[in-house]
C-alpha cells in the first residue's frame, strides 16, 4: 500500500511538473528510480500515462483521466491526515507563485519565521511577472496583484497595496517637476508589467493618464531599477520601493495625488482542494501583514 501510495504521489507531481527529475527530487527519489516507479505503475494499470520525449514528459489521454481521479483522492487523504494529526508537522513541497519584485520585497523577508515553524516543509518560489498557469505548473498557491480575471479558482484577499509615482531627484531637476497628472505628457514614463495607464485621485478629482512610452519593462523590479537609473517616472508599490524612498534615491512625484491601489489575492488552483501547507502559509501571511500594518 505504501509503495502504491508513493507511486501515485509521484505520478501527480510528474504530471504537474512535467519532469521525472523534479518530481523525484520532491519525493526524495533519483530520476532513474522515479522513471522506473512510473513505468511499473503503467504496467500495473495496463496503460501509458505519459508520452516521453527528450524535452518533456506529457500526459496521455489515459494519464489525464487518471490524474482527474487520483489528485482529488490524494488531496482528501492529505487533508484527513492533517486533520487527525492536528497539522503539527507540514511535509512535502510547497510551491508558491508570484512576481519577482513581490517575492524579493515582500515575501522573502517574511519567510524565515514560517520556515522555522515548519522545518520539514520544502518551499519552492516560482518568480515571474507573467501569471503562471497554476495547474500546469503545479503551483499550490499564487500571490497575484491586480484585478482577478473570472475564474473557477479560489481566492483570498490579502489587501490593497498603495502605489505612487516615483523618480530620481536628478531626473526631476533635469526634466522638471509635474504639478498635475496632465503634466506627465511632457515626461518620459516607464511602463511596468501592469500597463501604460495610471489613475490619480485628489479631493474628489479623478484623472487617468494613458501614455505611449519609450520604455516597456515586463518586470516590476526592472521598472524600479530603470527609475533609479534616471530614465523617467514609474508608478509602483510604496512597500516595494520602501528602501529607495527611505534613502532618497527615489522621491514621490505628484505627492498631493494618490494613485489607485493594487488588490493582492492568494489564489489556489481550480479543481482541487488547497494543500494544508498552502492554507497554512496564506493564514501566516495574512496574520503577518496584519501585525506589520498595526505596528
Amino acid at each position: 500500500m505504501s509503495d502504491r501510495f508513493e507511486a501515485l504521489k509521484l505520478f501527480v507531481r510528474t504530471a504537474r511538473t512535467g519532469s521525472f527529475t523534479r518530481a523525484g527530487r520532491e519525493l526524495g527519489m533519483s530520476q532513474p528510480v522515479a522513471s522506473r516507479t512510473i513505468a511499473a505503475l503503467e504496467q500495473d494499470l495496463g496503460a501509458a500515462l505519459f508520452t516521453r520525449t527528450t524535452r518533456a514528459v506529457v500526459l496521455t489521454d489515459a494519464g489525464q483521466g487518471f490524474l482527474a481521479h487520483v489528485e482529488p483522492i490524494l488531496a482528501d487523504l492529505d487533508e484527513a491526515y492533517h486533520a487527525v494529526s492536528g497539522a503539527i508537522t507540514l511535509r512535502g513541497v510547497l510551491r508558491l507563485g508570484m512576481s519577482s519584485s513581490f517575492a524579493i520585497r515582500e515575501i522573502i523577508p517574511r519567510l524565515p519565521s514560517f520556515a522555522q515553524a515548519h522545518p520539514a516543509l520544502k518551499i519552492e518560489l516560482l518568480c515571474s511577472d507573467l501569471r503562471q498557469d497554476l495547474v500546469l505548473e503545479g503551483v499550490d498557491v499564487a500571490l497575484r496583484l491586480g484585478k482577478l480575471p473570472d475564474s473557477t479558482a479560489t481566492a483570498r484577499r490579502l489587501g490593497q497595496w498603495k502605489r505612487a509615482a516615483l523618480a530620481t531627484p536628478d531626473y526631476l531637476a533635469r526634466a522638471g517637476t509635474p504639478v498635475n497628472p496632465s503634466d506627465l505628457s511632457k515626461h518620459t514614463l516607464i511602463a511596468g508589467p501592469l500597463g501604460a495607464q495610471w489613475t490619480f485621485y485628489k479631493a474628489g478629482q479623478r484623472e487617468t493618464v494613458k501614455f505611449e512610452t519609450r520604455l516597456n519593462v515586463t518586470l516590476n523590479e526592472a521598472a524600479i531599477a530603470a527609475a533609479k537609473a534616471g530614465l523617467g517616472i514609474v508608478v509602483t508599490g510604496i512597500n516595494e520601493s520602501f528602501e529607495e524612498l527611505n534613502s532618497g534615491v527615489l522621491v514621490r512625484v505628484l505627492p498631493d495625488w494618490t494613485v489607485d491601489p493594487i488588490e493582492v489575492h492568494a489564489v489556489y488552483p481550480a479543481g482541487r482542494a488547497a494543500k494544508p501547507a498552502a492554507r497554512t502559509f496564506v493564514d501566516f501571511l495574512i496574520e503577518n501583514l496584519r501585525r506589520t500594518r498595526s505596528s
